[in-house]
C-alpha cells in the first residue's frame, strides 16, 4: 500500500481504488453464497484489472525522456526513410524527396510557440536562396493537421509542414521529450498550447527545435541541436552549411 501511494501520477480519484482492492483482496469470503462469492471475485478481478491499467500508463510515462535524455541524431547517421501527411493532407515521402536533392529538416513546437513561427517567417524570408542551393526545406511538428493549417497562416510558410504522428519522426531523430510539468502548464494556459489534445497521443511530448541536412544518401551531414528553445539555426548558417557540407 505504501508503495502503491508514492506512485507519481495518481490522483485522488486513483487513490480511491486502492483501499477498496486492498479490502477485496484481504476480505474472507466464507459466509456467502456461491452467486455471491463469484460475484465479489469479478469486482476483486476488475478493480485489479484497473489498477494493473494505471501501473501500465506510468510505465510508459516513465519510458518518455526528459529533456536532458535526447542528443539528436548525430552527423555521419544514417536517417530512416519515412512518410508523413502535410498541412494539405498530402504523403511526404524522405527518399522521394531526397532523388530531387539534399533536405533541410527542422523540428518546431508548434503553432502556439512565437519563437517557432519567428523562426519559420525567417527561413521563409530566405526560402529562395536555400532552395538555389538545391535543398528543399521541411518542418515537421507533432501538432495535426489543422494546427499545420494555422502555423502555415501565421508565419507565411511556402515550404512542407509535416504532421509527425506518434512522434516516429522525432523520436528516429532523438529530440522527441516531455517538458516538465510547470512548463506543460505555462504553454496550456498562457499560450494555448492544448498539447494533450492537439498531438496525436497525450504524452505532451514536444520537440527539440532542432535542424538537420539529409544529403541525397540519406545521410545527416550537418545539424544544430541546442536544448536551449530561443537557439535556432539561422538562414545564413543553413545555407553556409549546405555549401561546406555539399560540394560535389
Amino acid at each position: 500500500m505504501v508503495a502503491l501511494l508514492n506512485l507519481p501520477g495518481l490522483n485522488s480519484k486513483n487513490l480511491l481504488y486502492i483501499p477498496i482492492i486492498h479490502l477485496m483482496a484481504s476480505k474472507n469470503l466464507t459466509g456467502f453464497n456461491h452467486k455471491s462469492k463469484i460475484k465479489m471475485k469479478n469486482i476483486k478481478y476488475n478493480f485489479l484489472l484497473i489498477l494493473f491499467c494505471f501501473l501500465g500508463v506510468f510505465s510508459l510515462q516513465a519510458q518518455h525522456k526528459t529533456i536532458e535524455e535526447v542528443y539528436g541524431k548525430a552527423i555521419g547517421e544514417k536517417v530512416q526513410n519515412f512518410t508523413a501527411m502535410d498541412a494539405e493532407g498530402d504523403t511526404f515521402n524522405l527518399k522521394t524527396a531526397l532523388k530531387e536533392g539534399p533536405v533541410v529538416l527542422l523540428f518546431y513546437r508548434g503553432q502556439w510557440c512565437p519563437v517557432c513561427n519567428h523562426h519559420l517567417s525567417q527561413l521563409q524570408e530566405n526560402l529562395d536562396l536555400i532552395k538555389s542551393k538545391g535543398a528543399k526545406v521541411i518542418a515537421v511538428s507533432p501538432e495535426k493537421q489543422e494546427n499545420l493549417q494555422k502555423t502555415k497562416s501565421l508565419t507565411g510558410a511556402d515550404f512542407t509542414l509535416l504532421y509527425d504522428e506518434d512522434y516516429k519522426i522525432s523520436e528516429d531523430f532523438d529530440v522527441a521529450f516531455v517538458p516538465k510539468e510547470q512548463l506543460i502548464e505555462l504553454y496550456n494556459t498562457r499560450l494555448e498550447a492544448d498539447l494533450e489534445n492537439a498531438h496525436s497521443d497525450n504524452s505532451k511530448r514536444i520537440p527539440v527545435p532542432a535542424t538537420f541536412i539529409i544529403d541525397q544518401n540519406g545521410k545527416v551531414v550537418w545539424r544544430q541541436f541546442d536544448r536551449d528553445y530561443k537557439k535556432r539555426a539561422s538562414a545564413e548558417e543553413i545555407m553556409e552549411a549546405l555549401e561546406n557540407n555539399l560540394k560535389k
